[in-house]
Parts: C-alpha cells; sequence; structure tokens
C-alpha cells in the first residue's frame, strides 16, 4: 500500500472519488479504506458498520457518509477483495481506495474559512456602522456611550474571530524576527480597537470600531479573492504518484496471489492482466498484447508488447495477459522519477515572487516606522498620550496595505473572469504576471494540437462490400484505429451486422471466417500489404480480391492555426515538441507553419528541452496534455493544458482550456499583458494615494475613522481599475 499522499482520491475504474469540502481526513491507523458511493442516509452508515465489525480480523470500521468512505482497521491477513465482496452481499457498492490519496487540497478549506470570516466581519461592519450613524447624528451624553459600548461588544468578539488570520501571521513573523504585511495590518486593528475602547472609557466623542471592522473587512475581501484563484491548484507530482495501483497479482507456486505492491520485489514475476496498469518496471517474459504508451510517448496508438519487450509502470495492457519479471519497483519506477522530476520542477517554480510580495518587503518597514515616528513627534511636541496614539492609528490606518493587498487579486479576477468567458480557466494566483513575461511558446502534438483521435481519410475510397467488412470486424475491437472505422461508418449511415466468430489478435488485429474466407482488419504487414508510408494506417482483406490500404488521419485542434498565428503576431517563438515519428511531425509542422519542431522526444527530454530554454534566460509557456508532458509542464514558466487532459497534466498546469478551441492561448497571452500593466497602475494609484493622505495623518488632520474612510477609497479605486481588464484597452 502505497504511503505518497495526493489531494484527490485515486478509485477503481468503476468509482469516482471526488473531493468534498472539510478538514483533512487522517488515516494513519487504517490498513483498508473503501468508497461507499451508494450510501445515504445513517441507516446505510449503521448497517456498513455493523456488517464491517462483526467480520473476523476487523479491530475497528468507521464510515464517514459525507466523504462516502470506509476507513477499516484490521489485520494483515483481512483484504479489500474479501470487504469489497462482503458490502455487496449486503447491497452496498464498493470499491477499494489508496489511504495515501485521502488529503483534501488545503487551498480549498482555506478559500472557506476566508469567506467565513469575511461574512462575520461584513455583517459586524454594516451593524455598527448603523449605531455610528446615530452617533455622527447627534447622540450625546449617555445615549452617545451606550452606542460605543454596544459597538465594542460587537466588534471585538467579531474582529477576534475575523482577524485571526492576520493575526496568527504576524505572530508568526515576528517570533520568526521579520517582517511582512500583516504586521502593519495587526497593529492597525489593534490600535483602532484600543483608541476606541480609550475614547469610550472617557466617554469621547470618537470611536473607530467601524474602521477597524471595516479595515478587516477589506483585507479580508483580498484575501478570499487571492484564495479563490488558488484554490484549483493541485499537486502534479501527487497526481503522478497517484497512478500507482495498491495491489498487483504475483506469479507464486501455488498461482496468481494478489499482494500489496509495496510487498513486490526486484525479479518478482507479475501478471497484468487486459485493462489493467503495470505496477513495476519489468520485462515481458510469457504473453503478447497491446500497451498503451501515451504517457511516456504522448502517441494515441497502442504499441505491441511481447516476450523480451520492456513494459513501464502506469502504461496500461490493453488486450491479452502479459507476465513482467519486475525490474524496479517502489520508488525506483519510470513513474516515480517522473514525480520526482515533476516534484523538482514545481518546486523551483512556486519560488516566483509576485509583484505584490515584492512592494511588501519595502512597504512593511517604512509604515511601522512612519508610524512610530509620528507617535513619538507628537508625544515629544503636545506632551499629549492619547492624541499621539490617535494619530499613530490614524498612520497604520491610511497606509494600511489594503488597497496593495487588492491590487493583484482584483485584476487577476478581473481578468480571470474575462479569459473564462473565453474558455480558459486559470488555477493560480501568479499566474497571469508569469504569462505577461512569456517569450516562448512549446506546443505537443498529439492531444494538444491535435484532437488525439485518428479519423479515417480515405473511406469514400472504398466499395460498398469493403465497408461492410471493415465495420464489421472493426465492432469486434476497442483498438483506436477500429473505433475510428466504427465512427466514420456509423456517420455514414451505415449498418450491418456483427461477424459471428470475430477474434482479436492481440498486436496484429481483429479476423473472422465467413463463407470459407478469411477476412482480417489489422496491421498491414500482418493482412499481406506492403507500406512504404510512415503514417497511420491499416489493412483490410475481405476474402476476395486484393487487400487495402487504410489511412488516417489526426487533424489539428480547431483554432490551432489562429493561436500559433497570434503568438507570432506577438513576437513570440513557437516551437513544436512531439513523442511522434519524425515524418508525421515535419508534415504537421509544415501545415501549421511551425518552422522549430523536434520529434520522437521522451518525458524527461522534453522536460530537458524547457529546462535549456529556460537556462537560456527564455520565459517559456508550455502547453500539453499528456502524462508524457507533465515534467515539462512543471518545468515551464508557466503552462495550460485542455480540459481532456489526465488529471497529472491539468494538475501540473497554471491554466486550463475548457473547450476544443485552441485559440484562447494566444489571447491569455494579451490579456496577462494588460492585467499587469493594471496591477502596476494600481501600485502606482496606491503610492499617490500614500504620497497623498499620509502627510495629513502625520499632521493630525485625519482621524482614525477619516482615515478608514480614505482607505475604503483607496480600496475601491483599484478594483474599478482591475475592471478594465475586461475591456478591450
Amino acid at each position: 500500500m502505497t504511503t505518497a499522499t495526493t489531494n484527490t482520491p485515486v478509485a477503481c475504474p468503476g468509482c469516482l472519488a471526488t473531493p468534498v469540502e472539510g478538514a483533512p481526513v487522517a488515516v494513519p491507523e487504517a490498513r483498508v479504506v473503501l468508497s461507499l458511493p451508494t450510501i445515504h442516509c445513517q441507516a446505510c452508515i449503521a448497517k456498513v458498520e455493523k456488517a464491517l465489525n462483526a467480520h473476523p480480523g476487523i479491530k475497528n470500521a468507521r464510515v464517514n457518509l459525507t466523504l462516502k468512505r470506509a476507513l477499516v482497521d484490521a489485520e494483515p491477513e483481512v483484504t479489500a477483495p474479501e470487504l469489497v465482496t462482503l458490502l455487496e452481499g449486503e447491497g452496498f457498492e464498493a470499491h477499494e481506495l489508496d489511504p495515501g490519496a485521502l488529503n483534501e487540497t488545503a487551498t480549498r478549506t482555506a478559500s472557506r474559512d476566508i469567506l467565513m470570516r469575511l461574512a462575520v466581519a461584513g455583517f459586524a461592519s454594516m451593524n455598527v456602522m448603523l449605531l455610528s450613524v446615530a452617533v455622527w447624528s447627534g447622540a450625546t451624553d449617555s445615549t452617545r456611550d451606550l452606542f460605543h459600548w454596544i459597538s465594542a461588544a460587537i466588534a471585538i468578539p467579531a474582529i477576534a474571530f475575523s482577524a485571526q488570520p492576520f493575526f496568527r501571521n504576524a505572530w508568526a513573523a515576528l517570533r520568526a524576527g521579520r517582517l511582512n504585511m500583516d504586521v502593519p495590518i495587526t497593529l492597525a486593528i489593534l490600535l483602532a480597537l484600543v483608541t476606541s475602547l480609550w475614547e469610550t472609557w472617557l466617554s469621547g466623542h470618537h470611536a473607530y470600531f467601524d474602521a477597524a471592522l471595516t479595515l478587516t473587512f477589506f483585507l479580508l475581501a483580498g484575501r478570499w479573492l487571492d484564495a479563490r484563484a488558488r484554490s484549483a491548484a493541485r499537486s502534479a507530482a501527487e497526481e503522478l504518484t497517484a497512478l500507482e495501483v495498491p495491489r498487483a497479482w504475483r506469479i507464486e507456486a501455488e498461482g496468481p496471489n494478489e499482494v500489496s505492491v509495496a510487498d513486490l520485489r526486484v525479479d518478482d514475476l507479475v501478471l497484468v492482466r487486459p485493462g489493467g496498469r503495470a505496477p513495476v518496471d519489468g520485462v515481458v517474459t510469457e504473453g503478447h498484447s497491446e500497451v498503451d504508451r501515451a504517457m511516456l510517448t504522448g502517441e494515441t496508438l497502442p504499441e505491441v508488447r511481447g516476450v523480451g519487450d520492456v513494459i513501464s509502470a502506469g502504461e496500461v495492457n490493453l488486450t491479452g495477459p502479459l507476465t513482467l519479471r519486475a525490474t524496479a519497483v517502489g520508488h525506483d519506477t519510470s513513474l516515480q522519477r517522473m514525480a520526482e522530476l515533476v516534484a523538482v520542477a514545481e518546486s523551483g517554480r512556486s519560488r516566483y515572487t509576485s509583484l505584490a510580495d515584492r512592494a511588501a518587503k519595502l512597504y512593511a518597514p517604512g509604515v511601522h516606522i512612519l508610524s512610530a515616528l509620528a507617535f513619538l513627534g507628537w508625544l515629544i511636541w503636545s506632551g499629549d498620550m492619547r492624541v499621539s496614539l490617535n494619530i499613530a492609528a490614524a498612520v497604520l490606518i491610511i497606509t494600511c496595505p489594503c488597497a496593495l493587498g487588492l491590487a493583484v487579486p482584483a485584476v487577476t479576477t478581473a481578468a480571470s473572469g474575462r479569459l473564462f468567458g473565453k474558455g480558459l480557466l486559470i488555477k493560480n494566483a501568479t499566474a497571469l504576471e508569469r504569462l505577461a513575461e512569456v517569450d516562448t511558446v512549446v506546443f505537443d502534438k498529439t492531444g494538444t494540437l491535435t484532437t488525439g483521435k485518428p479519423r479515417l481519410s480515405n473511406w469514400a475510397d472504398l466499395n460498398a462490400r469493403q465497408q461492410e467488412v471493415a465495420y464489421a470486424l472493426a465492432q469486434g475491437s476497442s483498438h483506436p484505429l477500429s473505433r475510428a472505422i466504427v465512427a466514420v461508418a456509423q456517420s455514414s449511415g451505415l449498418s450491418v451486422q456483427p461477424l459471428m466468430g470475430v477474434v482479436e489478435k492481440p498486436g496484429f488485429g481483429t479476423e473472422a471466417e465467413a463463407n470459407g474466407q478469411i477476412q482480417r482488419l489489422g496491421r498491414p504487414d500482418w493482412v499481406g500489404v506492403a507500406v512504404e508510408q510512415d503514417g497511420i494506417c491499416a489493412a483490410l482483406d475481405v476474402g476476395d480480391g486484393a487487400p487495402v490500404l487504410l489511412t488516417f488521419e489526426d487533424d489539428a485542434r480547431m483554432g490551432a492555426t489562429d493561436a500559433i498565428s497570434g503568438l507570432k503576431d506577438a513576437g513570440i517563438r513557437v516551437v513544436l515538441l512531439s513523442g511522434d515519428r519524425v515524418t508525421a511531425v515535419r508534415e504537421f509542422a509544415a501545415e501549421l507553419q511551425v518552422s522549430e519542431w523536434h520529434a520522437a522526444m521522451l518525458p524527461d527530454q522534453k522536460a530537458q528541452f524547457v529546462k535549456a530554454l529556460r537556462e537560456e534566460g527564455h520565459h517559456v509557456l508550455m502547453v500539453g496534455d499528456g502524462l508524457n508532458d507533465t515534467a515539462a509542464l512543471a518545468t515551464a514558466h508557466v503552462s495550460i493544458s485542455p480540459a481532456q487532459a489526465l488529471d497529472a497534466a491539468r494538475a501540473a498546469s497554471d491554466m486550463v482550456l475548457l473547450g476544443q478551441d485552441l485559440s484562447p492561448v494566444a489571447e491569455a497571452v494579451l490579456v496577462a499583458r494588460q492585467a499587469t500593466k493594471r496591477i502596476k497602475e494600481n501600485f502606482r494609484i496606491a503610492t499617490l494615494y500614500n504620497v497623498i493622505a499620509v502627510p495629513l495623518a502625520v499632521a493630525g488632520m485625519a482621524t482614525p475613522l477619516i482615515a478608514a474612510l480614505a482607505m475604503s477609497t483607496s480600496s475601491i479605486t483599484v478594483s474599478l481599475n482591475a475592471l478594465r481588464v475586461r475591456g478591450r484597452g
């Protein structure tokens, strides 16, 4: 059982386990974890727990209705398949889950937490504002004091709850001997509260509880916008690790025995059944089958594997059973090495410093020094602690980095909305800033620039009998080329009865006997056709007459030409990388007018190519869709993958194309450059605001309340400027 963790549960093919919001689930003691997609009430929980706890060898079983999972602490001899069978006997669908795949995405939890604190701060702020209006309208003496005390009773617990993220971060920074953006925020909030309590205790005319709450509300709004932008992000390294299968069939003296993958050792014989994923790297010792190697090559067509051929962990066996002799297990497999490569690349990219972070390094120390100097100067000048404290609070509030905090997330949200309308989802908070710096775009071919689905191109050249036989034979196979034949036959309205006795020959094709004649559909050399071209093709023999060649094409994705021309118009270098054959890549590159291309590239070669570009000083955008692109996606400065891509590729990317159209890629670069321009404008607005407002606060011409209103005005201005990204300017 793997000990790796991931943010998305991994289930067997029959089960989709979806992460839900809530606290992370820790399962250190559970040996078996089951997904229960059909449970729906407390009675189901009771029945499942009763059945599991009554089973010999089970110490404890607990069911979580929200997650629809059962966590079972059992003796080593208890296996998941027998528990699945037990629950199926009770009328419940059950599937084994990998316990290492149960940690939930922390960013989603953080986003929900901030939203709850934002709601509390907003509600409390509105109530205190109503009381403040009464005071401003002329309430005096005991009535004014009563309203102030009521405001204090509302504001203090509301801020104690809502402002916790700022308090915790500020305390952590101070304990580490450094300053961050949350230190001046915390000081401003606390000074506003202390000053207000002091004024209330002394029956003063002014209290600033509404200012403290408003400040908290606007800052939380900025944090929530930022968290919202991050909430879709997941670790691609963890997604790759999740592709490991938790159990495998080890061939022993008495026959195949299901064991945990962790129990496998080098030189063990492992049975990989049709439809199964290889749990180890190994060499085929028995069997003949077709294998889906899209993870490594990106090529949509399966490859034939027989005795002596090498299989890598994570590859899918399609047709016949294979016996492997393990050459690498556990952390030594190619899948794990790819995951480690991705993890290294992700950690390097995560060190990117946003514009807001860079500004904060200069901002925080300056705010503290200015506020302290204002306090000391007024204390020496006037000797009045009350006045000095009010002015120090006003300086902190008026210089509070609310506008600075909103500058990036407000623009990011506006730009995300514009791109979402074009079919592009932004997952990472700094993706737009990085995308604006791009000068080179690297495209994968199969499944990215192409549809990844072969299309029969010479169907019309076949006569009626050939079409009928081809359709009948193709119906008996799940091979991608057979599916392409079925698709074109159905679209042309052809309807034939399936042939009886169709036999699929793994790695070769399908054949059947009709009227004493052998009919075949499959590899040209098997059917008896000599092929001189280096393209996607198959052959058909209807039993009488010469066999015919069927040719296939992988069409360009919609908008591919527009995307490439748009990038070139923007002065961006375009490169095509592919694991496909040289001839196919060369012809496709010529079709899209891409002059720089590379073929027959493995995943580490793609990642090394992107890394080399970055070392030359280029800012690379990688667009890819398969596991073979995952390392390159993570290595690039910024990355995009189609929504149809595998989970690991989507997780490694910063943006996801929601539709089939590729043209938004070029527009995304233009929008990113506009967004970065707006962010810099927002920083200038915030700076201009401080240049005007700070001297007024230091001169004692702005109370904490006026400072809070000025701060709110700057925040609204920044937000309105951010909305300009939605336009074309």
